[in-house]
């Protein structure tokens, strides 16, 4: 009889045959059985069956051992608690496996920060920051997401975003602004009154935006910044001057580019619409803050924060003699300078609807649309996200056919994994979210009391089915890409509308605001491709690289005519209800050919664009503040400190802060030309 055991560490401890008997009653237990003698006889039977393995005197692993127990249990007619035997063991192998994954990734991020996100820092709070980060993780995807979710994301075959926050919080939040100012807030340590000057106005705009953005997990927009700012001054005691308003925007810049969160790990993801407020006071409202983004910062370094989306609508100002024709070629001209702002078009076929009421943050997503309320933008938001492999998919199947029939199987996963997601956020109570539902930001919040539920506010907000690789699935499928096949595009348009009728069918199924997103992948897009190149090898045009195109892109690396690549692209927005991008590349900065900005910019308005931006690369020195296109050096004063600036997924950022997937990508880039 042997009288040890060798843990799965090696270590030898001594055998206990109690512990074999105390793990069968559990599993009996569970599925309504208790008898300790029947277990005490069939402990007896499986250190029976060892010693005949051959263990006699030897010493059995802790895993040999459970593997004779689960065949004892099923010799002796006991199916279904070798079953809850299996499970349980199953879910501590999960347990132990996300253990050692755990130290493993705790190791990494004490060397450096994580790069999911290029806006995180490498400061001590950002590494603390991205240790809970992966202990919670791993705790979703072990405890508490049923196993075929926590298996279609552990696998690639999607993206569960944000997993960390998986059930404490929501994505994102457009902010009635006007409202809160109106009527003042409290941060948790006192009530802030409302303002009575301009300055005392934005910063208090900055505070809020910093407070929900430790509430949430997303970026944080004011949809209408230029209006609410212009009703705010209505009520003061006192108009402000033109020199008194520049200086307020100036503040709100710095602010947002210094003011913290996330416990000190970056600053809020921040998005300012404006553009269509015709008021006096809206009007120096819109062009003091582009006349601070012209300036830029104390050094004359450009604003990453915030992301300024100029809206753009005929009538208001876009031919000469509407009312802010001044300020949309204000804004060309800044945005030929400073990569910002970036253009949101009113006018598109499903934006004109909602008129001006449609915002966009600077990451691409757009809610409006709503099943339970008023379709605004403003107090609402996007609950969650999960992204589909479509790469994934065409790889499986090599077949249109069967292709569409397994991509309806992972949308309905996707649409569940969504619901559950829906049901654990909704259990949440106010008080869990202080700011945010406190101080009653969310629509429908002004009924909650700290201990009520938020599910049925919540329903406000979207459900977002995102996707990535719909280039190198089509690459998989027919050989070509929609940016050089006509078919190509066709097929990628067939497919990409057809999950758009999905989210449809899903949002009639379950009452709530189902859409479809064109994801921003930041962290994701070398995720997938790294998986895929695993299991299918490397394969010419799809997964030979460090990244997957995002969303409904032409390949980055693939020579196209901007206007060409316009046309594509601007099929798609209108399926991609939850938000959409498209962008052109230049190979430099415009500078004062402002027309050049403008003729791109109207073209994606007649392609049907929702919402774009033109890129190009700014390189400053830090030494001497010289700005123009560096390779190894400043022209300037010979310097090598250079801030290299350039749009990843909407937002703006430093290239060395790029995760390797998106530094790929960026050395693929080729410009446009006309």
């Amino acid at each position: 009889m042997f009288i040890e055991i060798r843990k799965r560490d090696g270590r030898v401890v001594p055998f206990d045959a109690d512990k074999i008997t105390d793990a069968i009653i559990k599993a009996a237990k569970s599925v309504g059985g208790d008898n300790r003698k029947i277990a005490e006889s069939l402990t007896k039977q499986v250190v029976k069956e060892l010693a005949a393995l051959g263990y006699n005197g030897m010493i059995p692993a802790v895993e040999e051992v459970q593997d004779t127990v689960e065949n004892v249990l099923i010799e002796n007619g006991h199916a279904r608690t070798a079953k809850a035997y299996i499970l349980y063991r199953d879910r501590r192998n999960r347990i132990r496996e996300g253990k050692s994954d755990l130290m493993d990734t705790v190791k990494e991020i004490l060397v450096e920060t994580s790069r999911e996100n290029a806006n995180v820092s490498n400061s001590p709070s950002a590494k603390m920051l991205q240790i809970a980060s992966a202990a919670s993780k791993r705790y979703y995807l072990t405890n508490l997401l049923p196993e075929d979710f926590s298996q279609a994301h552990t696998s690639g075959a999607f993206h569960i975003h944000d997993l960390d926050y998986y059930g404490k919080t929501l994505n994102c939040l457009q902010i009635d602004l006007f409202k809160l100012l109106s009527q003042g807030f409290n941060t948790g340590y006192g009530y802030i009154r409302p303002p009575q000057r301009i300055a005392s106005a934005v910063a208090q705009a900055a505070i809020i935006l910093q407070s929900n953005q430790n509430d949430m997990f997303g970026g944080q927009s004011f949809p209408h910044f230029d209006r609410s700012m212009s009703q705010i001054i209505a009520t003061m005691p006192a108009r402000p001057g033109e020199e008194e308003v520049y200086q307020a925007m100036e503040g709100l810049v710095y602010n947002l580019n210094t003011m913290h969160s996330r416990a000190g790990a970056q600053v809020p993801f921040s998005t300012l619409n404006v553009g269509t407020d015709t008021t006096e006071m809206g009007r120096a409202v819109t062009n003091a803050l582009l006349r601070a983004f012209e300036k830029g910062l104390g050094n004359g370094e450009s604003p990453i924060f915030p992301n300024l989306v100029f809206r753009t609508k005929k009538g208001i100002n876009l031919d000469p003699n509407d009312p802010n024709h001044d300020l949309f070629i204000y804004a060309l001209k800044v945005a030929a300078k400073r990569l910002n702002p970036t253009f949101s078009f009113m006018d598109s076929t499903f934006n004109a609807k909602y008129g001006d009421e449609v915002s966009y943050m600077g990451c691409r997503t757009r809610v409006v649309a709503n099943r339970h309320g008023e379709e605004i933008s403003s107090g609402r938001g996007n609950i969650a996200p999960v992204s589909l492999n479509l790469p994934r998919l065409a790889l499986q199947t090599r077949d249109l056919n069967l292709f569409y029939v397994e991509l309806d199987r992972l949308l309905r996963l996707a649409a569940r994994q969504l619901l559950h997601r829906f049901e654990i956020l909704g259990n949440l109570r106010a008080k869990d979210l202080p700011f945010l539902m406190g101080q009653k930001l969310y629509m429908g919040s002004e009924v909650l009391g700290p201990n009520d539920a938020i599910k049925d506010v919540i329903k406000h907000g979207t459900l977002s089915v995102g996707f990535i690789g719909l280039a190198e699935a089509l690459q998989v499928l027919l050989g070509k890409h929609h940016g050089e096949d006509q078919e190509a595009q066709e097929e990628g348009l067939k497919i990409v509308s057809h999950m758009s009728k999905r989210m449809a069918q899903f949002a009639d199924e379950f009452d709530l605001n189902f859409t479809l997103v064109a994801t921003p992948a930041e962290g994701l897009s070398g995720r997938f491709v790294k998986m895929d190149r695993e299991l299918f090898g490397s394969i010419p045009e799809v997964t030979d690289k460090e990244y997957y195109t995002n969303s409904v892109h032409v390949p980055v690396n693939y020579a196209i005519s901007l206007f060409d690549k316009l046309n594509v692209e601007g099929e798609y927005h209108k399926y991609c209800d939850a938000g959409h991008i498209a962008y052109v590349e230049l190979e430099s900065p415009p500078g004062e050919n402002y027309e050049a900005v403008e003729e791109i910019i109207r073209h994606m308005g007649v392609a049907d664009v929702g919402y774009g931006g033109v890129n190009y690369p700014i390189d400053e020195c830090r030494s001497c503040g010289y700005s123009g296109i560096m390779v190894d050096c400043c022209p300037g004063c010979g310097g090598t400190d250079v801030r290299r600036i350039r749009r990843i997924t909407g937002y703006l950022s430093t290239e060395e802060r790029f995760n390797s997937a998106k530094q790929a990508e960026l050395r693929d880039r080729k410009s446009h030309c006309r």
